[in-house]
């Protein structure tokens, strides 16, 4: 147990040899007995008095430079050397104060009765605890020379641990180096702590037990200080731009680009390709968009792709008559690839979500599906396939919008008018050219998101700019409903969604698929009749087979009850045709009669 030091009274000096009461009532310990740790806290919860310091003991201070290059203040106390007798043969006694030769050789001569200080500090040595402070550690060996002066250290900083109502008393710093008043007090009060903080700490703080605790794994002072510069001189650890998928960790307010430009607002969304996020242009002083691709070979490949296709579309259409999105900028930026265009709005799915998938207006549906096909068109001009044709890929320029009340549907039971939000413009954009294919290079096998895929990429055919023509045919049907045309993931059941909508698989179109993916078809025994699709199969599960049920013809979804619905039926049956070369081609569709009439706006 700590005792608590006594109050500092004029700067007076305690010697450490000269107070009758630091030698009363005190255990005798002999060399070969080990002071037990128990022992030792029993004697130092006793009362002892205090007496007035002697002040012959003389005290001065001096600067120096530790190990580690600090200059440092220390306070020199001129103690009188003990006698300077030689150390037994074979004896080899260390400071585990880390104190100097002086204090060492007094606490380890013999000569009765020892000091608590003593006892503390030979309990310290003999327990091979490490030592708590920054000095060197001193040896005493056959032969050795007599002991200098101690030189205790004090530090600038020092503050009082008591409150102002109690004495002011030192402390042990963080690294272990005690700074106390002077003389014997702060020799004395260095070895109760020495006792108490390696009772309970190790090196850096880490708990220890003295049960068992042998003198194998004791650090030296040199090595504890070694240990503690190194630890000191450790570089930070590099700081983590990428989680574990690589994706850029976005943090608002940082600052991007070759050099430094835009400034990170916020995440406006996340897909497999990596991340987009509004940023201010500090140069142009406008709002943009980043896409911050994934730092992944192949996605950085393919954003090279993307970069190339961004760029012929800005060569080719400086004005932007086309719709499709305009690259501003590129860089490499912390290994991920980003691309800078202009800040749009809501991406046509998330306005549909946000709607709770209520349907466009019609006159709506028209405006979008111009913009869309003249878009595509420029890019099939191009020799350019675009092969990711959906919602999430259409941005409009402006999302704001106004509510309207929506009268209910015959025959609902809820006879209240539904709420809608309309858009106050439909100008959108055309982006995302990452699987972006020129129709003379390397098509994969699969492309296209599942529910906008055509029928040749599912059977193995090949692919060309029909397929961009399928896909739209998609999306029109789902500006009309609301919701997508084919929701599946298997693509047998996709296919027999196909027919339920779209008629039979043509003969011609099912003889070539066969070949290619024979487990979706039924072969007649007799070779002149065509290949059917073989759906249901014994394993397909109910709810398969009620999906599959459900879809319903094109007629049925856009019936013809007008001359505006019997136009826009006919142009989505002509691009969702089976027989790729049969499709209506995207520039051929902008000439459709649809495109001729002039729809009121309605709700």
């Amino acid at each position: 147990m700590q005792v608590a030091p006594p109050p500092i009274q004029h700067h007076s000096q305690y010697p450490y040899a000269m107070n009758p009461m630091q030698q009363r009532d005190q255990p005798v310990y002999q060399s070969t007995v080990r002071p037990t740790p128990s022992a030792l806290s029993q004697s130092s919860t006793r009362k002892r008095k205090r007496v007035v310091p002697q002040p012959s003991v003389q005290y001065h201070t001096e600067k120096h430079y530790d190990d580690l290059g600090e200059l440092r203040e220390f306070l020199v106390i001129e103690d009188t050397p003990p006698p300077g007798g030689a150390t037994p043969a074979g004896h080899h006694s260390t400071s585990a104060t880390g104190l100097t030769p002086s204090i060492s050789a007094a606490f380890s001569s013999s000569g009765g009765v020892r000091t608590r200080a003593q006892a503390a500090a030979a309990a310290t040595q003999n327990d091979s605890v490490p030592p708590l402070s920054l000095q060197h550690a001193s040896s005493s060996i056959n032969g050795a020379p007599p002991a200098k002066r101690r030189k205790k250290e004090t530090f600038a900083d020092d503050t009082p641990v008591a409150g102002p109502s109690r004495p002011q008393q030192h402390h042990v710093n963080g690294n272990g180096n005690g700074a106390g008043p002077s003389g014997a007090y702060a020799r004395k009060a260095i070895a109760s702590r020495a006792y108490e903080n390696n009772k309970h700490t190790g090196p850096g703080g880490s708990a220890v037990s003295w049960v068992g605790q042998g003198s194998g794994g004791t650090e030296s002072v040199r090595e504890s200080q070694v240990s503690q510069a190194s630890t000191q001189a450790q570089p930070a650890p590099s700081p983590v731009y990428d989680d574990k998928d690589g994706y850029y960790i976005i943090n608002a307010n940082d600052v991007i680009g070759n050099p430094p430009r835009y400034r990170i607002i916020r995440l406006l969304g996340q897909g497999t390709f990596g991340k987009v996020v509004e940023a201010w242009d500090c140069i142009n002083r406008t709002r943009v968009a980043v896409k911050i691709i994934r730092a992944i070979p192949k996605y950085r490949d393919a954003s090279k792709i993307e970069i190339r296709v961004l760029r012929t579309l800005k060569l080719r259409d400086p004005t932007n008559l086309n719709k499709c999105i305009h690259l501003e900028e590129w860089f490499d930026y912390r290994n991920h690839i980003c691309i800078v265009t202009e800040l749009l709005g809501l991406c046509i799915y998330d306005f549909l979500r946000e709607n709770e998938f209520q349907p466009f207006p019609r006159r709506h549906i028209q405006d979008f599906a111009k913009q869309l096909l003249q878009g595509v068109a420029f890019l099939h001009e191009l020799n350019l396939i675009h092969t990711d044709l959906k919602p999430e890929n259409i941005l409009l320029v402006d999302n704001t919008t106004r509510i309207v009340s929506v009268p209910p549907p015959p025959g609902s039971r809820s006879k209240q008018p539904k709420q809608k939000k309309l858009l106050n413009t439909t100008e959108v954009r055309l982006i995302d050219f990452g699987s972006a294919t020129f129709d003379d290079e390397y098509h994969p096998t699969v492309v296209s998101t599942r529910h906008y895929r055509a029928p040749e990429i599912i059977l193995g055919l090949g692919w060309s700019f029909p397929c961009d023509a399928f896909s739209i045919g998609c999306i029109l049907v789902e500006f009309y409903t609301g919701g997508a045309l084919f929701q599946t993931h298997d693509n047998l059941e996709h296919l027999a969604m196909m027919e339920a909508a779209m008629g039979k698989v043509p003969s011609a179109l099912a003889r070539r698929a066969a070949r290619t993916k024979a487990e979706f078809f039924k072969i007649p025994a007799s070779g002149s009749a065509a290949p059917t699709l073989d759906y249901p199969k014994p394993k397909i599960s109910r709810q398969s087979r009620k999906e599959v049920k459900a879809i319903k013809s094109l007629e049925e979804i856009i019936k013809p009850i007008d001359i505006t619905n019997m136009r826009f039926l006919d142009l989505v049956k002509k691009l969702l045709i089976w027989e790729p070369n049969d499709r209506l081609t995207v520039r051929d569709a902008l000439s459709h009669p649809y495109f001729d009439l002039t729809i009121p706006m309605e709700p």
